[in-house]
């Protein structure tokens, strides 16, 4: 009976350590906000670019305001690691092109409980643009299809949406750029 039993066991051992899969690759996928409501937001009630985020200055700013310039809205919070990957990338890209060509603004979407901590983040990770709050109906139309963080949108200098953009990886990188240079070609 014990050669039975042992052939049993010896025959699961091997059919077990057959070929396993090939490894995948897992993207650096987005996180959701944790005070996101998701599709439930209401319509925004004026077009985007009416619509304003607040400045450490608690001054309303829109993207009229920053026409003849490309503009780079960047959703994010302080809990978020494609957040923070992302943010040397925008130093670079604010950085290359200038204030004059190009703005960047860091809009925190991460709840009242990440704006205490903004100040130490925005120095830890060297944050080289401004950092705001984005108004309700900007929060909507940006979060209208899903709570997922960093939400990069691209704006070109007539303040036309060239593109909308979730997480932060190397592909993504490639695609923030492009956008980019769509965006700083516009009249």
């Amino acid at each position: 009976m014990k050669p039975f039993i042992i052939l049993i066991f010896a025959s699961l051992f091997f059919a077990a350590c057959g070929n396993a899969p090939a490894p995948i690759t897992v993207p650096y996928n987005p996180l959701t906000r944790k005070n996101g409501t998701g599709s439930s937001r209401p319509v925004p009630s004026k077009p985007v670019n009416a619509m304003t985020w607040a400045g450490a200055d608690g001054k309303a700013v829109s993207l009229d305001q920053l026409k003849g310039k490309a503009v780079i809205l960047d959703f994010w919070a302080t809990y978020c690691p494609p957040c923070i990957e992302e943010i040397p990338h925008l130093n670079e890209l604010q950085a290359k092109y200038g204030v004059d060509n190009l703005q960047v603004i860091g809009l925190n979407s991460g709840g009242l409980e990440d704006r205490p901590k903004i100040a130490d983040f925005a120095k830890l990770h060297k944050i080289t643009y401004p950092i705001a709050f984005p108004d309700d109906d900007l929060e909507a139309f940006i979060f209208s299809e899903t709570d997922a963080i960093p939400q990069t949108a691209v704006f070109d200098r007539t303040g036309k949406l060239v593109t909308k953009i979730i997480g932060f990886d190397p592909t993504i990188k490639r695609d923030l750029d492009t956008a980019v240079e769509t965006a700083l070609k516009s009249p």
